[in-house]
């Protein structure tokens, strides 16, 4: 089996098939830092985590670039009510790039603690306004633009495919089009590129352009990053599923616009929203839960991780802290196994090689073969962590391959599995300094033997040996084990 994705555009599970398999291009729609992210937010950061997890391990290079909206984002996505930045900044007494690097740090510092990766390129609005204006002007030449009050619009009825991602017909479009809140524009579904003048008499960020000193729309800046650093065509954009109907389809009016290429994004991927009580998790109501909340109340980052690896991306997940305390009592127990499974192992291992033979009849290869046929099927993270409980519940499979093939499938989970093992033994007289130090001759070794130089890999065993530590090579790797 391959990896399958569903595809917001068309509506199918497709079998991905990169532009480049050597070098995945994705787009991961990211913060307006505004505010502190909120824990629905977070789940669109854990869903990219899992995709770009997935596609590392199975075997693909990821170039992961995400942007930081730090300009020119207003609170409705179709150009109307506030500016979010400059209204936080004013709230708060600070200027919006000082509101902006606080929040910036904040949500990094979130997604730190809930062992996200952070992307290669993290490209912030306000550094790439070259890079905005002169996609603009592509797009202005393409005969795509009209100015109007002062303004620079998209002008959706050029564009024929306006409107495929979110399932909208131009042609209803234009049919019941009514005057809107901006009355420059032609058609209310019509988005602004550039703004010199709006209801802002005094924008807090501002640059001289073409058509006269503004700022941009915020449609333009994610296209505007994705094609500098990913290229004219690349392969995955994902986001919240809000994003649908109005930035992301602007996002591939104004980028093919721009490019003549169609399609601009091979898959687009939605996680669905985090649901509470009374609907879905939103700033604007100014009362939502943010991580630190969460762990104020006694609950750790990871356990929040679990909770949404719990839930499948494209299906609304509804929050309530009694689902949360089942999630971090099932991860305790989880830690739990690991640590008894770390007192019957020899030594810690590595992670379990792909494709290689264990010393328990094939049933550690055979939960890893089911993990990964989870993860090829659209990401399901639900199934995958039943496989994980699968192997540490088999009292078939030996210690040491069950805690290896645990690894491998945290590879992808992040929850620290590895960390619990050392931890524990440390907790019995192996300090984590000098586990590390072990592991790190023996992948030395073992990258010694690979290009057959054995004389180096003999080195690194006798010297380990004087050390006390004994090897042992077997089909699922090398152990150590202390004289």
């Amino acid at each position: 089996m391959a990896l399958t994705l569903f595809n917001t555009l068309g509506r199918r599970l497709e079998p991905f098939q990169p532009f480049n398999p050597d070098k995945v291009g994705f787009y991961g729609c990211g913060p307006t830092v505004y505010n502190y992210a909120h824990i629905g937010n977070l789940r669109a950061y854990v869903t990219h985590d899992l995709l770009v997890k997935t596609l590392k391990y199975l075997g693909y290079g990821v170039n992961h670039v995400m942007n930081v909206t730090d300009v020119g984002h207003l609170s409705g996505d179709d150009d109307s009510g506030d500016d979010k930045m400059v209204k936080s900044a004013a709230e708060r007494g600070k200027s919006v790039l000082e509101i902006a690097e606080f929040y910036t740090r904040a949500f990094f510092d979130d997604l730190d603690r809930m062992n996200i990766a952070r992307p290669q390129v993290v490209s912030k609005a306000t550094e790439h306004i070259f890079d905005m204006i002169e996609l603009i002007k592509r797009i202005e030449k393409a005969g795509f633009t009209y100015e109007a009050g002062g303004n620079l619009y998209f002008d959706i009825s050029r564009f024929p495919h306006y409107g495929e991602l979110a399932l909208l017909r131009l042609d209803e479009l234009r049919a019941g089009a009514r005057t809107g809140v901006d009355e420059n524009k032609r058609n209310p579904q019509d988005f602004v590129l550039w703004f010199t003048k709006s209801k802002f008499e005094n924008q807090a960020l501002s640059w001289d352009s073409p058509w006269g000193r503004g700022y941009p729309g915020w449609h333009i800046e994610c296209s505007a990053m994705s094609i500098k650093y990913l290229g004219e065509q690349f392969d995955i954009h994902a986001g919240g599923i809000d994003h649908v109907p109005i930035h992301h389809t602007n996002e591939i009016a104004q980028s093919e616009a721009a490019t003549g290429k169609h399609p601009w994004v091979r898959y687009w991927v939605h996680n669905e929203f985090l649901v509470m009580d009374k609907g879905k998790m939103s700033k604007s109501s100014g009362s939502f839960l943010t991580l630190q909340s969460l762990i104020d109340e006694g609950y750790g980052a990871l356990d929040y991780r679990y909770f949404l690896l719990g839930g499948h991306y494209r299906s609304q997940l509804q929050f309530s802290f009694e689902a949360l305390d089942g999630a971090r009592n099932a991860r305790r127990s989880l830690l739990d196994r690991v640590k008894a499974l770390s007192d019957q192992a020899e030594a810690i291992p590595g992670a379990f090689p792909a494709g290689a033979e264990d010393k328990s009849g094939g049933e550690a290869q055979k939960t890893l073969d089911n993990f990964r046929a989870a993860l090829e099927d659209d990401l399901s993270s639900p199934r995958a962590l039943a496989e994980l409980w699968s192997l540490v519940r088999n009292p078939r499979i030996r210690a040491g391959d069950a805690l290896a093939a645990a690894f491998t499938m945290d590879s992808v989970f992040s929850l620290d599995l590895r960390k619990t093992a050392l931890e524990r033994k440390e907790g019995s007289g192996e300090s984590e300094e000098s586990v590390r130090e072990i592991e790190r001759l023996v992948a030395e070794r073992a990258a010694a033997k690979k290009v057959k130089d054995f004389s180096t890999a003999d080195r690194i065993r006798d010297e380990l040996k004087e050390k006390g530590i004994a090897l042992e090579d077997g089909p699922g790797g090398t152990v150590w084990k202390r004289l």
